[in-house]
């Protein structure tokens, strides 16, 4: 899909498609409003007589219209002006997406970007039209035996009314299309069945990148050297598998040696039994994207790829298979982490902790500026967040408050829990200095506590995206949030 920008009179364009907006209010947009007097009021006339409302999800299609160069109209409905929001600015290019889609239009102008709306620029309008433009192009086929052929635009062009907005909406054009294709990475190897998406193959898709990219190296530790790292707790996750685990690391260097890294930290649980402590038969298949928070890091990975800003970023993805089998980790198992501190295992499938925290004591020999580690954590936190939020926990107010920010601003939202320490308590243990799970109170939390064990050495933050890494029922598949907030965050340093 190419992007472009045009600055130019919308009645003299020349275009086999126009798109344009209509208030649900009677109130033209500007542009629409110029071309409807070119036209000879036709637009007027048609939402007078009611052919169209302006509701959000509404759509009409006009062939040649006299006194427009244009092949086509599309008009889509936008609601009311007054409320234009970028939520509601979403929904309509993902309406303006399905019109295209339905009358196989595959070269567009766009007038959309010029909308009013609110708290947004024309940079961050162009970036989300870019965004949902190449997450909707997404489609599964991996391992579908016919492939059929689906929908793709060739080309979006955004119409401008002022030549000085162009320098940024090429900008937006440029960062939206780069999260949409991090997106669409990290959906794809979530929806990857877990007999492809292996750790091994998480790693084989790490070094794949370093090699097309020359800012990017990746290394993947094999069992034997995590052993002599000392993690412990990492490799007693993969005890029951025949799956060998993988300790993937991605430097992205586009500034200085001297400059100190922002780090990513993924969990790539590529299936997730739970171990000795089984999980139901019901829906267990979904435990195949509890490698999401990996698959996340690897989409930002992909997005500085394509946009090379100058900065320093590490991704760095704890992998393995979580199955029950004779050699498997039980419970009441004590291991040591490569901290030395011990944990008893009171819940294998308690599992995602014991994998990061032996990656956030290694990351320790980078100096991040900060970490955020990313994990499909714990049920508990969609109980309390549902599908909308993603988990924020932190033992740094700014860097939370910061996330808090770019979530808002990327649409793709996060909200903060405490991890105080009088929850720190939960996790007592007679037998180690730590247990893995901390009852069945406030599950989310101690989960974070738990992992606040090992990021004392840094700014840290935790994201748990259990409730917004895939969606279920009828549109069952990987989201790739929260590729959106990440690259957000990682952009404004």
């Amino acid at each position: 899909m190419q992007f472009s920008v045009k600055t130019s009179k919308p009645e003299s364009l020349s275009t086999p498609c126009l798109v344009i907006g209509v208030f649900e209010d009677k109130n033209l947009p500007e542009l629409t409003e110029q071309l409807d007097k070119a036209g000879g009021k036709i637009i007027h006339k048609l939402v007078t007589a009611g052919d169209i409302n302006g509701k959000i999800g509404e759509h009409l299609l006009l062939q040649k219209v006299e006194g427009v160069r244009a092949q086509r109209l599309l008009l889509i409905g936008c609601g009311k002006s007054s409320e234009l929001d970028a939520k509601k600015y979403c929904s309509i290019l993902t309406h303006t997406w399905k019109a295209l889609q339905k009358y196989t239009l595959t070269e567009v102008t766009l007038a959309l970007p010029t909308l009013a709306v609110k708290d947004i620029g024309i940079e961050r309008k162009a970036e989300l039209l870019a965004r949902l433009f190449v997450t909707n192009e997404y489609h599964y086929s991996a391992t579908l035996s016919k492939k059929s052929k689906h929908f793709q635009l060739k080309e979006a062009c955004l119409l401008l009314t002022e030549g000085r907005e162009r320098s940024a909406a090429n900008k937006g054009l440029e960062i939206g299309a780069a999260i949409g294709k991090g997106m669409n990475t990290a959906r794809e190897l979530g929806n990857l069945p877990a007999n492809i998406c292996t750790p091994t193959y998480l790693g084989k898709q790490a070094l794949e990148l370093a090699t097309k990219n020359k800012l990017l190296s990746a290394k993947v530790l094999t069992e034997a050297q995590m052993k002599r790292l000392g993690m412990h707790s990492l490799l007693s996750v993969g005890n029951g598998s025949h799956q060998s685990s993988a300790f993937i690391i991605m430097q992205y260097k586009g500034a200085a040696a001297s400059e100190k890294p922002q780090v990513l930290v993924g969990k790539g649980i590529t299936f997730d039994s739970g171990g000795i402590s089984l999980k139901p038969g019901a829906g267990m298949d979904e435990m195949k994207f509890d490698m999401c928070g990996a698959a996340s890091v690897l989409g930002v990975m992909t997005a500085l790829c394509e946009l090379k800003p100058k900065m320093n970023v590490v991704g760095v993805i704890a992998s393995a298979e979580n199955m029950p089998s004779g050699s498997s980790t039980k419970p009441g198992d004590v291991i040591t982490s490569m901290s030395k501190q011990t944990i008893e295992v009171l819940n294998t499938d308690a599992e995602g902790r014991l994998v990061l925290c032996d990656a956030l004591t290694y990351i320790e020999r980078f100096k991040p500026k900060t970490v955020v580690d990313i994990a499909t954590l714990t049920g508990a936190c969609i109980v309390a967040l549902g599908s909308v939020a993603s988990g924020l926990m932190s033992n740094d107010d700014k860097l939370a408050d910061t996330l808090y920010k770019c979530g808002l601003d990327s649409l793709d939202p996060v909200w903060r829990l405490p991890i105080w320490d009088e929850y720190q308590e939960l996790l007592k243990s007679n037998f180690a200095d730590i247990a893995n799970i901390g009852g069945p109170k406030a599950g989310t939390i101690t989960a974070a506590c738990f992992l606040s064990r090992f990021a004392k050495q840094y700014k840290w933050a935790h994201l748990d995206i259990a409730g917004t890494a895939w969606l279920q029922g009828a549109q069952k598949g990987a989201t790739g949030r929260p590729v959106p907030l990440l690259m957000e965050y990682l952009l404004r340093h």
